[in-house]
């Protein structure tokens, strides 16, 4: 039994299974670090880029990675000199991702992931032609603009073999794997709740809402059929799945354009329901002033609930069944094996974003080399996400219709 259901606690026992569990850690960062790095290019995430920061700190976080080649800006010649001022060879700092896929598949030395962090329209031709090529692929979301383009990305990675994921990293975060772990082993009993939002007010001056940084995440022409529920919603829809080991059948949506020259929504809510009965509520907005990065969710099973909120990701919140309240703290002794390995530092010092980041790069270098991590989010995820977002498009539309939210190739009872 995990040690944070136990009513008695040992302080020195804990002490030394903390001490143990980070001397544990500490060699398997040094056996990591004695291994042959993998090659590691990357398509976008350029200079300026909110994202490819966090990708160039987490891929190389473990020693897993090294950068080799890209092609990082739609403008060949600064994403080659972006390239090269990274300490990537002139040879290999592309001015596109064609030219990149042409020269890498060619050599012997070629990369064993491309992560792909250009805008939303191109990631369905970049991830197909890389995975035809015989390349692993991390894509950023959403995987496709379409839910047909998902199902594409979806056979065509189950027919290549190679590793292919999509970057909802905040499930790599380790209390949420935590979570996850305590869900599958019972620790709550039958779920029966899911309350999640991913909110911010980062949008809600109208001001500034013709500034081309904010305006093409609400245009149709940039950002496709949905705003703020494709921009943030599926990443707290995904984690409802991911924690919860199920699948979103249905679902009800209302959206809302608050600004009056947006076409697309900025806040919306989602109930939704999953396979196995679960309930799901779901909150999504980026007008909600005074929020910052406001990503949390709730899990309420028969027996006990969870919380989790990305502003304190080293704290997973407990409640059993007429008991008190506890804080599972990320670096405790007796956490699930997930939560522990995905770990770096000591109790008390936070891991952030990055790290998160870092972690599904560590479950990428795994997976590459023959291991099973089956928290990577994988190309059904990417095309369950797609089929949300339009099932959720439709549902507006409709004013709040509950419609089938399963991609029609999952809307059977057998799946390819």
């Amino acid at each position: 039994m995990p040690l944070f259901i136990l009513e008695k606690k040992d302080p020195g026992l804990i002490w030394i299974k903390i001490n143990c569990e980070l001397l544990k850690t500490k060699l398997n960062l040094l056996e990591r670090l004695s291994m042959t790095k993998l090659k590691w290019g990357m398509i976008g995430g350029g200079e300026g880029s909110q994202i490819g920061p966090a990708h160039r700190l987490g891929a190389v976080a473990d020693g897993r990675f090294e950068l080799v080649a890209g092609a990082l800006d739609h403008r060949p010649e600064k994403g080659k000199a972006f390239a090269e001022s990274l300490g990537i060879e002139s040879s290999r700092a592309y001015g596109s991702w064609s030219e990149m896929l042409d020269g890498e598949k060619n050599r012997d030395d070629a990369i064993n992931l491309v992560t792909v962090a250009t805008p939303n329209a191109t990631h369905f031709e970049i991830t197909k032609s890389f995975l035809e090529a015989g390349f692993n692929v991390l894509c950023e979301k959403p995987m496709t603009m379409t839910v047909e383009e998902g199902e594409e990305i979806y056979k065509i990675a189950k027919k290549s073999g190679r590793v292919f994921s999509v970057n909802y990293c905040y499930s790599a975060y380790p209390m949420v794997r935590q979570a996850r772990a305590m869900v599958r082993s019972g620790d709550i009993g039958n779920l029966r709740l899911i309350i999640t939002n991913f909110s911010h007010g980062h949008h809600a001056d109208a001001e500034d809402a013709e500034n081309p940084r904010v305006r093409w995440r609400y245009d149709p022409q940039m950002a496709g059929v949905s705003g703020q529920f494709a921009d943030c919603g599926i990443h707290a829809m995904h984690m409802a799945s991911f924690i919860s080991d199920d699948t979103v059948d249905s679902l009800s949506a209302d959206f809302a354009s608050t600004i009056s020259t947006r076409i697309l929504e900025d806040d919306a809510f989602v109930n939704f329901r999953l396979s196995k009965g679960t309930v799901g509520r779901l909150w999504t907005s980026s007008v909600a002033i005074g929020r910052q990065h406001g990503f949390d969710i709730q899990i309420f099973g028969e027996t006990g609930g969870l919380r989790w909120a990305s502003e304190q990701p080293n704290q997973l919140v407990y409640t059993p069944l007429s008991g008190r309240t506890q804080i599972i703290e990320k670096g405790e002794a007796d956490l699930y094996e997930d939560a522990k390995r995905l770990s770096r530092v000591a109790i008390a010092h936070p891991e952030g974003f990055p790290l998160a980041v870092a972690n599904m790069y560590m479950d990428l270098a795994d997976a590459i080399s023959g291991s099973d991590r089956d928290g990577l989010p994988t190309a059904q995820d990417g095309l369950r996400s797609m089929a949300a977002v339009y099932a959720a498009v439709k549902s507006a539309k409709q004013n709040g219709s509950w419609v089938d939210a399963r991609p029609p190739i999952f809307s059977g009872e057998n799946k390819l």
